[in-house]
């Protein structure tokens, strides 16, 4: 449940009209918002918000008892509706998310069943689940959450107050900051893709390239389920703070991703590629090695990048789904442009 006070302290750097919220609660003392919903379907006890104009028309008709939405959208809200007004609802609605997300009890212990090294150094307050294995000179910091069979390999440096999920790996020597959060069977410093012809690869095959490098992880970053970060070959594979990447994305290995950069998923990034800072890597984006993309680049889902980008901007490539008959031609006509 979500009160008044509550309320106020989550949003206090948002509202707009905190007075008219406290008069509202005034009025109706036993108030309080029990769960968040879309417009169209929230009931007389839930929360919403308004972030897209498209929706403006289900906020007339919403039986929320209160939305959060902008100045400019307020005279559209039913007046049995109390109107939150803040300066951006979706950051806003993301922030009370935290009141209502499922967070189990939690009690810092080692599972009997974890095989922990007598050498590792762990922190205060954390936890070890079920079949998890943690090698020699590991450091994990204080308020740890490990769940069940993560593996961290020899002299991991974990930080502080880090969420690892179940089936996580952290391969040997790699490093992560505070406030990082593996999901489900991320794999983060396993061997990068290296490997030298021997002549003929049919006969001789693929000499291995030992991967000598690590993979550093900074402060605040989220990486998602079966998602791959490989380590460096001689130096490391590097993503910053704030970085947050989606599910199923692969990271070659010296890949260097710049603070506040967000991947979404299905991105396959080549070896030695360089992103920068605050930059948006949309669905199925793929890039070549040995790129640089500088700081402030969104690049929009489907994209190959094949070059490096040295201007702020938005960037696509790709077509647009049409029509198959349609599509056959425009191809003939894109071949018979290169022909001319």
């Amino acid at each position: 449940m979500l009160d008044v006070e509550k309320l106020l302290a989550i949003l206090a750097d948002d509202l707009q009209n905190g007075d008219e919220i406290h008069a509202f609660f005034a009025k109706n003392p036993n108030a309080s918002i029990a769960g968040l919903a879309p417009l169209n379907t929230a009931q007389p006890n839930q929360l919403s918000f308004l972030a897209n104009p498209r929706y403006q028309e289900q906020l007339t008709h919403t039986n929320a008892m209160a939305v959060l939405l902008t100045t400019n959208a307020k005279p559209f809200c039913p007046t049995h509706v109390l109107p939150i007004e803040v300066k951006n609802p979706y950051l806003a609605f993301a922030k009370l998310t935290q009141v209502f997300a499922y967070t189990p009890d939690i009690l810092p212990d080692i599972h009997p069943t974890a095989i922990v090294s007598p050498t590792a150094d762990i922190g205060k307050n954390v936890q070890i689940g079920a079949y998890c294995v943690i090698g020699e000179n590991v450091v994990i910091g204080d308020n740890c959450q490990l769940s069940s069979h993560v593996v961290i390999e020899d002299f991991v440096k974990v930080g502080q107050s880090c969420q690892l999920k179940t089936h996580t790996f952290v391969g040997h020597h790699c490093e992560m900051g505070d406030f990082v959060v593996l999901h489900s069977h991320a794999s983060i410093g396993n061997d990068g893709f290296g490997y030298a012809p021997k002549g003929l690869t049919d006969e001789k095959g693929w000499q291995k390239i030992y991967q000598l490098g690590k993979v550093v992880i900074g402060n605040h970053v989220r990486i998602g389920s079966q998602t791959c970060v490989d380590r460096g070959a001689l130096g490391d594979t590097l993503i910053g703070n704030h970085v947050i990447i989606d599910n199923l994305v692969q990271i070659a290995h010296n890949v260097q991703i710049g603070d506040g950069t967000v991947i979404s998923g299905c991105v396959g990034i080549a070896g030695s590629a360089k992103i920068g800072k605050r930059c948006v890597l949309a669905g199925g984006v793929g890039l070549v090695g040995h790129i640089e993309i500088c700081d402030d680049v969104t690049i929009t889902g489907m994209t190959m990048v094949t070059k490096s980008i040295k201007q702020q901007g938005s960037y696509s490539s790709g077509t647009p789904m049409m029509q198959t008959n349609l599509w056959k031609k425009m191809a003939v006509k894109i071949k018979q442009l290169v022909k001319e």
